[in-house]
């Protein structure tokens, strides 16, 4: 049986936001204070939809985001973890589940030609309009309270899951890599042989301090792509 890989995307695999880093593409880099203070609690994709409508508004067209998105840093140690999983893709099975968008993973994968290592995306889906306006829509819609209304990841996790299983597929364990609040949810759905893995001085790791009375998988702390790498070679051998 293959051990089941779930990576976040902002600061995880990318040692940065995307969603904040497109700012940079703005006039100034920076955003109107009345645009920046329009977010609501719990509806990140409709502000980024407004961020996005107004960069078109300044003429920020696909190649400038794209030259934008493709210069965010790598976590350290991350490229070469990820080449390592798509070398022992008969062991692992790998996918990511993000509050980013389709076009800027795919970007920044492609760029690094590190996309194939990835069985799925799973992410706010995102198109270029007929005026060349990038636009995003929720991912799903769930009845998850604590989650942000465009993601549970808990629910994407159990759905793939259980969507293999009845494929005729079954994980070993699931590995979840990750660093945000919202990578919290999923990690409860963990099982006592799965690992957790927050990363180090990030919110999740906070959020599991607090809540570690519903946690049944082991938890592993990262800081580096070489710690995660390390951690895998390790189950190689078990």
């Amino acid at each position: 049986m293959k051990t089941l890989l779930v990576f976040d995307f902002d600061h995880t695999i990318i040692n940065d936001n995307s969603d904040t880093w497109i700012v940079q593409c703005a006039p100034g880099k920076r955003i109107p204070n009345v645009l920046q203070n329009s977010y609501e609690k719990g509806k990140w994709t409709e502000y980024m939809g407004r961020i996005f409508t107004y960069l078109g508004e300044q003429g920020i067209r696909e190649d400038d985001m794209k030259k934008i998105m493709i210069a965010i840093p790598y976590t350290p140690g991350m490229t070469e973890l990820l080449h390592f999983i798509g070398q022992n893709k008969d062991y692992f099975d790998c996918i990511i589940i993000s509050d980013s968008n389709t076009i800027f993973i795919d970007w920044i994968l492609t760029h690094a030609n590190v996309q194939n290592v990835f069985d799925q995306v799973f992410t706010n889906p995102a198109a270029f309009d007929r005026f060349g306006n990038l636009t995003v829509q929720n991912f799903h819609v769930h009845h998850c309270a604590t989650c942000p209304k465009n993601l549970c990841k808990r629910k994407v996790l159990e759905e793939f899951v259980a969507k293999q299983v009845a494929n005729g597929g079954q994980y070993s364990k699931i590995v979840y890599i990750g660093d945000g609040s919202n990578d919290l949810c999923p990690v409860t759905y963990l099982k006592r042989d799965d690992i957790a893995m927050p990363r180090e001085g990030y919110t999740l790791q906070k959020c599991i301090a607090k809540e570690i009375d519903i946690i049944d998988s082991s938890i592993s702390v990262w800081s580096t792509g070489a710690e995660i790498l390390s951690h895998l070679k390790l189950l190689l051998e078990e």
